[in-house]
């Protein structure tokens, strides 16, 4: 895993008439480019009357995976406006695919590429967002005489506990930002005149609501 990342919080679906073109994005989290794939062969097979399925997606961590398609429009005016909206945005692991039924009214290049950029990010903002944070476990092994104190410290300071062992000793872990680590250690130790023994656990992704 590395650095914290944005994605759509919830898959969904946003539709508009443009000139009485009907314009319809659906965007989706995806983790590969097989499951992209299917979301757009899916899509496709739903819209198959439709005059255009155009999409465009990006995937992994550092966008190292991204395709577009402009399924039969001008080119350039689709795909790609649907994927500098997906950058704009600062998204990662996510398709895009904007159905559309042709009204009889030409929009023209320009007005088909603002068509397909604006129909995707409306649906992004309809979508939400949120932040993937990189945590680490932290794993507190303390005495019971320490213990009640420990949850107690822990509450005050708004750190999650992931669960607990009960031995000899008992094993609290903790969840914490992964850049937020050495000050949590370093506060835990001070507090606790270095009487806890720290160690680290697995890494996760804490999602929590992003606001631009």
């Amino acid at each position: 895993m590395t650095e914290n990342y944005l994605t759509i919080a919830q898959d969904t679906v946003y539709e508009q008439v443009i000139k009485k073109s009907r314009f319809i994005c659906t965007i989706a989290r995806v983790s590969s480019e097989e499951e992209a794939k299917g979301i757009i062969n899916k899509v496709q097979t739903e819209h198959r009357k439709a005059t255009h399925n155009c999409f465009a997606y990006m995937i992994g961590e550092d966008d190292h995976i991204q395709r577009e398609s402009d399924n039969g429009e001008p080119s350039g005016t689709a795909g790609i406006p649907i994927l500098e909206s997906l950058k704009l945005a600062k998204i990662h692991d996510v398709v895009a695919i904007v159905t559309r039924y042709f009204g009889g009214i030409k929009l023209g290049a320009g007005g088909l590429i603002r068509a397909y950029s604006n129909t995707t990010t409306a649906a992004i903002h309809q979508a939400g967002l949120i932040q993937r944070v990189k945590q680490a476990t932290l794993q507190i092994t303390v005495s019971y005489s320490q213990h009640d104190p420990l949850l107690y410290y822990l509450k005050e300071n708004s750190l999650e506990v992931a669960g607990e062992e009960y031995g000899v000793n008992v094993i609290t872990s903790i969840y914490v930002n992964e850049d937020e680590l050495a000050s949590v250690k370093k506060s835990l130790t001070d507090r606790f005149n270095d009487q806890l023994q720290i160690t680290e656990g697995p890494q996760r992704f804490n999602e929590v609501p992003y606001q631009s």
